[in-house]
């Protein structure tokens, strides 16, 4: 079995010992989530900044629900986020990384659980839109170009993901 790591992030994203608490009361999460990055054909990225942890700026994602594929989730995610309907412009980007669930967050999971399967997609609009927040989830968007994207979010998925996208724009 592959031994648990901790990459140390708990500090850098501010989660406090009594939110990770909150969180293992919450029910088990899959260890299996989507990435989508929504951006315009002209370059610029949207980005969400969290509600918890605050400063915390990334793409659309969200955990596999019980019997779900990636593609009805990753819909379901950019709905829920944004407010958008992405209908059959969801892009499967074929892509996926595993990586460490920041030990904070590993309550949400079965005991022992510690990867998660994250599944790319994108989702290119021909101009930016007007954004519907959920405010439980997050607080406020921007549209900004890919490298200013990149540079936004603290994940190394998330990064990676936004300039493979930006290189296939023209």
């Amino acid at each position: 079995m592959a031994k648990c790591v901790d990459p140390g992030i708990l500090r850098q994203l501010r989660v406090s010992e009594a939110e990770a608490e909150a969180m293992s009361r919450l029910p088990r999460k899959r260890p299996q989530s989507v990435l989508v990055v929504i951006c315009t054909r002209g370059g610029e990225f949207l980005m969400l900044r969290r509600a918890r942890p605050l400063a915390f700026w990334q793409s659309v994602t969200g955990s596999l629900d019980a019997g779900e594929s990636p593609r009805q989730a990753a819909a379901r995610e950019v709905y829920e986020e944004t407010g958008l309907r992405a209908g059959g412009r969801l892009i499967d980007l074929h892509q996926s990384a595993l990586f460490p669930i920041v030990r904070a967050w590993r309550k949400r999971y079965a005991p022992n659980v510690c990867f998660n399967r994250e599944y790319w997609f994108a989702l290119v609009l021909e101009t930016r839109r007007l954004v519907r927040l959920n405010p439980r989830e997050h607080l406020e968007y921007r549209w900004v170009p890919a490298g200013a994207a990149a540079r936004l979010t603290a994940s190394w998925t998330n990064r990676d993901a936004i300039r493979a996208l930006a290189g296939t724009l023209g």
